[in-house]
């Protein structure tokens, strides 16, 4: 079934639901971790600004921007983290069980500023 808008449509019970399909821009772009939490997050919790992407065909993008925004965001924390507090190579070589309490340390902090600063936000 189709209207004048050049809108298909498929009858599901006593219902016509859109055929939506993705665009072709959208269909390519695959999802890492930061940027699935964003999509689950806008889904659950911000439904007028997920289905308005949706419905725009920008919620790939949108949300593949915010993963690679916490990608750099959260590799860069980790640097800024290690130097300032002194997790070396040196400290690595000399005592491993403290450097990698101290590293995964600052990645649980540093996940935790994302998570706030972008992925719910």
């Amino acid at each position: 079934m189709s209207n004048e808008n050049s809108i298909s449509y498929r009858r599901v019970g006593d219902y016509l639901i859109p055929n939506l399909i993705l665009p072709p821009e959208e269909a390519n772009i695959t999802l890492g971790k930061w940027g699935m939490m964003h999509k689950s997050y806008l889904e659950k919790h911000k439904k007028s600004l997920f289905n308005s992407l949706i419905i725009q065909g920008k919620l790939y993008q949108h949300c593949a921007d915010i993963e690679n925004q916490a990608r750099d965001m959260y590799d860069t924390l980790i640097e800024q983290m290690k130097e300032s507090e002194g997790v070396t190579e040196d400290l690595k070589e000399h005592n491993q069980w403290e450097w990698i309490q101290r590293m995964e340390n600052i990645q649980q902090r540093a996940r935790e500023i994302v998570c706030e600063e972008l992925i719910f936000n």
